[in-house]
């Protein structure tokens, strides 16, 4: 039995997280696993009722369980999830977006995003200087090459294409770190690498996004591309993530709370349903049980499958509920499609 922590979040966190309950049935039911869930307090609702966003309860869930998933949560986005990626050096942000075949998209897009978790701007180091304020960035040499690793595995299981992402031209020491040291951690890879301005990349996303294999950055850069690259593919409710470390993996869709549809159940689940199948896959490779991978896969090919049946919400050309695509996903696993 694998010992899974979940946070629901604010506004479509629950629904959301219902719809993809269902998912996590079938694959106990059809792969003979079993997951002992356990529920965790965590963002803009938890702020108001308990006095903080994080309760240490909700961080000792994700520190002693096997994986982690994690609804979206509203402004306390920066004492939750940030706060919990620095805490365990979750260093790792990936990011696959894909485009699905029944689903309107600007481009065909397939592509992994992999961007640096723990650093940048994203550090949260402000400081009022006067009537100015001064944000420090920070790219250290350690973070910018166990990231390139990341990428460049990644690449050799792909098309074997790193596309680095940068803006070295202006920010001479801290791109240019970050630049130097992942070329040089990717010559040690069958890969071939290729680097971009940040500007110009997000240009060829648009324009060209099939171009694009995988693509290794640094925090702000990515956070903003990957928003770019989901709705390129056709919906940023179709964009899993997972936040992985040496140790601790912890999986959320890319969205935000949406709370202009909460309650309206009409929020689209398969990006938490996407997340659940790279935790499965991420455990299934850490445990080495063949049946987390296999259920990973199937979750895969049943939100394809799922899709190309009409089961959709509404962002994406449906009028499907958010609970009843979890159902339509989970019949399909459970027909071993």
């Amino acid at each position: 039995m694998y010992r899974i922590a979940w946070i629901k979040g604010d506004g479509i966190g629950t629904e959301i997280s219902e719809a993809s309950l269902e998912v996590i049935h079938a694959i106990e039911n059809t792969y003979g696993v079993s997951f002992d869930i356990r529920f965790y307090d965590a963002g803009d609702e938890c702020l108001k009722r308990r006095g903080e966003a994080l309760p240490r309860e909700t961080i000792e869930g994700v520190k002693t369980a096997d994986a982690s998933i994690k609804g979206p949560v509203g402004d306390t986005a920066m004492d939750v999830i940030v706060r919990l990626r620095q805490m365990f050096d979750l260093y790792a942000n990936i990011r696959p977006v894909k485009s699905y075949k029944g689903v309107p998209s600007v481009k065909p897009v397939d592509l992994v995003i992999v961007r640096e978790n723990t650093e940048d701007l994203y550090k949260g180091y402000e400081f009022e200087v006067g009537d100015a304020v001064v944000a420090l960035r920070i790219i250290s040499e350690k973070a910018s090459r166990r990231i390139a690793r990341v990428a460049g595995e990644i690449a050799s299981r792909r098309r074997g294409i790193v596309t680095i992402v940068h803006k070295a031209n202006v920010l001479r020491k801290s791109c240019g770190l970050f630049l130097r040291i992942a070329r040089e951690e990717l010559s040690k890879y069958n890969v071939t690498v290729r680097d971009i301005l940040v500007d110009a990349a997000s240009m060829a996303l648009i324009r060209n996004p099939e171009s694009f294999d995988v693509i290794l950055t640094t925090n702000m850069f990515g956070d903003i591309l990957s928003d770019e690259a989901a709705q390129v593919a056709g919906s940023i409710g179709l964009a899993p993530s997972g936040n992985i470390g040496d140790e601790i993996g912890l999986f959320e869709p890319v969205h935000g709370a949406a709370p202009d549809i909460a309650g309206k159940g009409i929020a689209n689940p398969y990006a938490m349903i996407l997340s659940i199948s790279m935790m499965l896959e991420w455990l299934g490779a850490k445990k080495n049980d063949k049946r987390l991978l296999s259920a990973s896969k199937s979750i895969e090919r049943a939100v394809e499958e799922a899709i190309a049946r009409g089961c959709k919400t509404p962002d994406i050309g449906g009028s499907m509920k958010t609970h009843d695509v979890g159902g339509c996903v989970a019949r399909i696993i459970r027909e071993g499609v």
